[in-house]
């Protein structure tokens, strides 16, 4: 029985949409970084791009838990002497909150080209307003992502 693999013409991609009003920052990352990368078709194929788009609304509204709001830290540097910056993830989450969402996922993805590649199906905006209404996106439901204080 030889393995099969999919062909790039055959991989139909599908357009979700995620609001992360409520959800936990890391939790819904991971299931972003899922679809971005396909795992949920049954054609996956490590070494292929068969993820999804997906488009993330409201990421000003996303909740971190426990102390990372000002524990975790972000890093950058800018590959001189002294050129270390570290800001929280808190701050971060003010000043650019669709860059953290993004900076999160990308995190969760392949480093590589392929990664890479991937990361440009994700579209993130910090309110409730997308340019994307063409696509039809689906709702992509995230039921382990809701932070508790939202049930409650």
């Amino acid at each position: 029985m030889p393995t099969y693999s999919p062909k790039i013409k055959d991989i139909e991609r599908v357009w979700h949409i995620v609001d992360a009003e409520g959800l936990i920052l890391g939790r819904m990352a991971t299931e972003v970084a899922r679809v971005l990368r396909g795992k949920h078709k049954p054609s996956f194929t490590p070494h292929l791009d068969t993820g999804d788009h997906v488009i993330i609304v409201n990421a000003d509204k996303v909740v971190l838990t426990g102390n990372k709001a000002t524990g975790k830290q972000v890093y950058r540097h800018s590959g001189y002497p002294g050129g270390l910056r570290q800001a929280s993830y808190g701050r971060l989450l003010e000043t650019q909150p669709a860059e953290t969402v993004r900076r999160t996922v990308k995190g969760m993805l392949p480093k590589n080209r392929l990664g890479r590649q991937m990361l440009r199906k994700l579209k993130v905006y910090a309110g409730p307003v997308h340019p994307h209404e063409a696509q039809q996106p689906q709702p992509l439901e995230i039921a382990g992502a809701r932070s508790r204080t939202e049930d409650s």
